[in-house]
């Protein structure tokens, strides 16, 4: 709903910043929630939302934040500051004044928007919030957007609605600009770190059915590590061997192991060479499930046996499949 109040956290993902600024500037500048309700904490209106846009919009040109909070505070609907907070009183204005006011003040060197935003299509407002967090290489407002991402809505969910998007519309930037290569790499390491924490949340007690591997050269990991985090969430088992894992280092694992089931993720044409599967089929301890993830692989050179998911929920699910086969006491 579009007057809905927000709690501090779903503020903080809302405008791409960690929970711990949003507090600061309530301390130290009076932006704090409005609303109260008895025995609740206090949320976030639209109004409030508002003034934090502006607020957080004139922080990222340089603006300082004593004065980015005065222009702030112009936003209509503005509340009586926390007591004892010294602020000046000022004019109401339109939101749309204030921002062109506000405009003129800050540099112009260093916006977010324009022709260096990340496009995120219709993903929403949280993705739109952590584009601006990753455009700020603001590893801690990434970090919590996407952990409380996880824990709301599990991490199938959390990677095609949120990270993907996020993740692609970088990509894109990048691919037009040839800029944005930190943002990349840091935005990366902040996904890593969050699936690698999901995944960690949810130990499984049973045997590693599932063995996980980039083909041989390809570097890109992150849907992999998507796809193990998921496979934890549900309970299944599984070995991350990683990026560019060559075919005799595969199969030895597969030989050492036993795997039920193997997905071998390969993310460009460049690095999806069937042999690699057929490899996987001929292998002493063959595994009852191959799996051939990601856009790299084409369905018609796909060796007769080797199964290709069409998105990270199948892969979830046939993982599952092959678990419960072979412990059926699992299923319930």
């Amino acid at each position: 709903m579009a007057d809905e109040a927000l709690s501090a956290g779903a503020a903080a993902r809302r405008l791409g910043v960690a929970v711990t600024t949003l507090r600061t500037w309530h301390q130290r500048y009076g932006l704090g929630p409005s609303e109260h309700v008895p025995g609740h904490h206090r949320r976030y209106t639209p109004a409030d939302l508002a003034r934090l846009e502006i607020m957080r919009r004139l922080t990222v040109d340089g603006v300082a934040p004593a004065e980015a909070a005065r222009w702030a505070r112009q936003a209509p609907g503005t509340v009586p500051p926390e007591p004892g907070a010294r602020l000046r009183r000022q004019p109401q204005l339109g939101a749309a004044t204030v921002a062109q006011r506000a405009a003129a003040v800050a540099p112009r060197a260093a916006r977010d928007g324009g022709g260096t935003a990340i496009p995120v299509g219709r993903a929403g407002p949280v993705a739109r919030g952590l584009a601006r967090a990753a455009m700020r290489l603001d590893s801690v407002a990434i970090g919590e957007t996407i952990a409380q991402a996880i824990a709301t809505d599990g991490v199938v969910a959390t990677w095609d609605g949120l990270l993907r998007p996020v993740l692609a519309g970088i990509g894109e930037r990048h691919a037009a600009t040839a800029a944005l290569i930190e943002v990349e790499h840091l935005a990366s390491r902040c996904v890593s770190e969050a699936l690698a924490a999901a995944a960690r949340s949810h130990p499984t007690a049973g045997p590693a059915r599932i063995l996980l591997s980039c083909a041989d050269e390809e570097q890109h990991t992150l849907p992999l590590e998507a796809l193990g985090a998921a496979l934890a969430e549900t309970g299944v088992g599984y070995r991350m061997l990683g990026a560019r894992v060559p075919v005799a280092a595969l199969l030895e694992a597969v030989n050492r192991t036993g795997p039920a089931a193997v997905v071998l993720w390969s993310h460009t044409p460049a690095t999806a060479d069937p042999d690699q599967l057929a490899a996987l089929l001929a292998a002493p301890r063959r595994p009852l499930l191959v799996l051939a993830a990601g856009p790299g692989w084409q369905a018609d050179t796909l060796p007769t046996g080797v199964v290709r998911p069409v998105d990270l929920t199948e892969a979830v699910s046939l993982a599952v499949a092959v678990r419960d086969s072979l412990d059926p006491s699992t299923i319930g």
